[in-house]
């Protein structure tokens, strides 16, 4: 997989998975357990570190019930299972993870060193990104810049560029160090560009076999949280209810859509829209799905006919983002 795309995990492949418990000497406590299970589900998901509120999510799921005879987190790990319990437990956790993916999916990028790779086996490219790289981190224009600057070079890269955080990768500070990039000797750009290839190549071997996947700050729209709100009779007529607050002094049927599509505009990041300001995915979203709308319908007056095209449209909204989801950064 290429650093330059992005990976969009929603769980699918967990769900065809059988995980099994590791040879046990007798009852394991809940505590030890999630470490096996947290271990395994990193393993399935190319060695990612799982978000601490997503795997805190996953085990509310698995003992809301309270068929392991805990019904919190505390007296969980504190209790001793036996194995067929803790088996069962591994299953159903590793479930567990795959449905909070599906609900809110990770978007990742997979560091495998192939990108680096790609500059390095051209001469032309790693000449061009040396240069580049020399041109930004030279702000006074001198034509020498130091040795220390090759760290800020690599943290201009960037994952979309193959390098991963020296946070998510510390072995990076060991190459820098090994290759004596560091201090205040100035390099002019034919240095900088000797010093900086054996660097990459290394990072790019090291990556290759083990890899670094760094999960980027993007919400995936794909429809669940939309479709939880029409599944909750109550969740749904709450909406209904603010938009014909919103809309209820228009009699026109077609301009009430327009008024709808305002409203949403405005709102429906609360009930599982993507902002409409995201992006231009969004814009069209919205342009097609009231076109739909205005196609089929004229009139909605009543109050019941009211719900049932706000239902409607919110159905179009979520058949779409199931079959194309929207990438927003979070925080939008």
């Amino acid at each position: 997989m290429s650093e330059t795309g992005l990976t969009v995990l929603d769980g699918t492949h967990l769900r065809s998975l059988n995980p099994s418990l590791p040879e046990l000497n007798g009852a394991v406590t809940g505590s030890q357990l999630l470490e096996i299970a947290d271990s395994k589900a990193s393993t399935y998901l190319f060695g990612l570190s799982l978000p601490q509120n997503l795997k805190a999510s996953a085990l509310s799921r698995v003992i809301a019930g309270a068929v392991y005879g805990h019904d919190d987190d505390v007296t969980f790990r504190e209790a001793e299972l036996d194995r067929d319990k803790a088996s069962k437990f591994l299953s159903d956790y590793i479930s567990a993870i795959a449905d909070e993916m599906k609900d809110d999916p990770l978007v990742v990028s997979i560091l495998d060193g192939n990108t680096l790779k790609m500059f390095l086996e051209d001469e032309d490219d790693y000449a061009m990104l040396a240069e580049n790289l020399f041109t930004d981190m030279d702000i006074e224009d001198k034509g020498k810049i130091c040795k220390s600057e090759i760290r800020n070079a690599l943290v201009h890269m960037g994952v979309e560029m193959g390098i991963p955080p020296f946070s998510e990768f510390p072995l990076l500070n060991d190459i820098l160090k090994k290759h004596g990039a560091e201090g205040e000797e100035e390099l002019g750009q034919a240095q900088f560009a000797e010093l900086l290839q054996p660097i990459l190549q290394e990072t790019a071997d090291a990556l290759s076999e083990k890899h670094v996947v760094v999960i980027h700050n993007i919400k995936v729209v794909n429809g669940s949280e939309l479709r939880k709100v029409l599944a909750d009779e109550k969740q749904f007529n709450d909406v209904a209810e603010r938009v014909l607050l919103e809309t209820k002094t228009e009699k026109d049927g077609l301009h009430k859509t327009k008024l709808i599509r305002s409203f949403l505009d405005k709102h429906g990041k609360d009930f599982g829209l993507p902002p409409s300001e995201s992006n231009e995915a969004v814009v069209l979203l919205y342009d097609a799905v009231f076109s739909e709308i205005e196609n089929e319908k004229s009139v909605a007056q009543a109050d019941n006919e009211f719900r049932e095209l706000v239902k409607d449209i919110l159905e179009k909204f979520a058949e779409q983002l199931e079959a194309n989801p929207v990438f927003c950064e979070l925080g939008n």
